[in-house]
């Protein structure tokens, strides 16, 4: 079982960008402390909900700041950037690290994001294969020309090769970054299917619901001609919220505390850009919900929790929101707890 953190460096209500990406650059260091995997960074552009715009960015500090613990990206939008600069990041944070950069790229929403980066909304609706297909030649070939609708481009020199990080002897391992899929939709999950890469799954689904697409991911790389091995062994991660306290009605009372007021500001601020209609979670509710689904509870529950969603998906790799509080504290043991007292329960 692979246990990490997910990183939305989230602004609760009286608080300002810069108290949120100290905590989240805390809950970082202290989950490389307490024996966590790895840590997830979300990516977000004009909004409090999370107040990082550059998932990489951040990535490649977290990366200076640690030793051990992997950090992926969770996302990085392409409709909103260029595959060829994001594959130019990617590649240098996978060689200076030593192999620990894992990219998460998802497709995002349909905000004012794409008006303001130039994507348009068409980047969005129908542009991600291309993007895709473009980023992964990137980090695999050692020339790459652009010949598609959107990016056409004469052929070029790939620099540095994502392909040729040195192992600690001093000699050269093949294979570029990890590259890991956001899905919410079966026509994303084929996409991943047919390219043989790994699904991050968001944390509103049920077991079931994850469930269900780890079945149609399976079916759809076998049908691409990806081994059974290879299928077997792909790593898919299932994201949810973990927090841990001695009494289970402690654990939620803290959340829903707390989230409702993150979530209505944060949700609220997004922007559609073509000012279509937005249906709104009801924040309790939500928040409810997420209690409900993950690992929120005494170590044993959680322990239980993230059992019982491996046993019925498959997915042995979590992406867990720890700062539900809006407390650095209070997010920080919360991390320490989930490292300490509950993964050793799954091990």
């Amino acid at each position: 079982m692979r246990v990490g953190t997910f990183v939305l460096a989230a602004q609760f209500p009286g608080q300002g960008p810069g108290e949120a990406l100290h905590r989240a650059i805390r809950s970082t260091e202290v989950a490389e402390e307490s024996g966590l995997d790895s840590v997830w960074l979300a990516e977000h552009h004009f909004v409090p909900y999370g107040v990082c715009p550059s998932a990489v960015t951040l990535a490649a500090l977290l990366l200076g700041r640690t030793r051990r613990i992997r950090v992926g990206t969770a996302v990085s939008v392409l409709p909103t950037q260029h595959p060829v600069a994001l594959g130019e990041q990617a590649a240098l944070l996978h060689l200076t690290s030593g192999g620990r950069f894992t990219l998460g790229v998802g497709r995002g929403g349909p905000w004012v994001d794409l008006e303001v980066f130039g994507g348009g909304l068409e980047a969005y609706e129908k542009g991600f294969p291309e993007s895709l297909e473009l980023l992964l030649d990137w980090l695999g070939k050692p020339r790459v020309a652009g010949s598609g609708e959107r990016y056409g481009f004469r052929e070029v020199a790939v620099v540095p090769r994502a392909d040729e990080l040195l192992d600690v002897a001093g000699g050269e391992s093949p294979g570029g970054p990890e590259v890991i899929v956001a899905c919410t939709s079966p026509k994303t999950v084929k996409l991943a299917a047919q390219n043989g890469l790994p699904m991050l799954l968001g944390m509103h689904c049920g077991d079931e619901e994850k469930a269900e697409m780890v079945a149609l991911w399976r079916s759809a790389a076998l049908a691409a001609g990806h081994s059974p091995e290879s299928v077997r062994e792909t790593g898919h991660v299932s994201a949810g919220v973990a927090q841990i306290a001695d009494r289970a009605e402690d654990a939620v009372e803290t959340l829903v505390k707390a989230m409702p007021g993150w979530l209505r500001q944060g949700l609220d601020a997004h922007v559609t850009v073509d000012g279509r209609h937005r249906v709104m979670r009801d924040p309790v509710a939500y928040t409810e919900l997420l209690c409900g689904l993950h690992p929120v509870g005494p170590p044993r529950l959680a322990a239980d929790r993230l059992a019982a969603t491996a046993e019925r998906t498959g997915i042995t790799r979590f992406a867990l929101l720890v700062e539900g509080s809006g407390d650095l504290a209070a997010t920080e043991e919360n991390v320490m707890r989930l490292g300490t007292e509950v993964l050793p329960l799954l091990s």
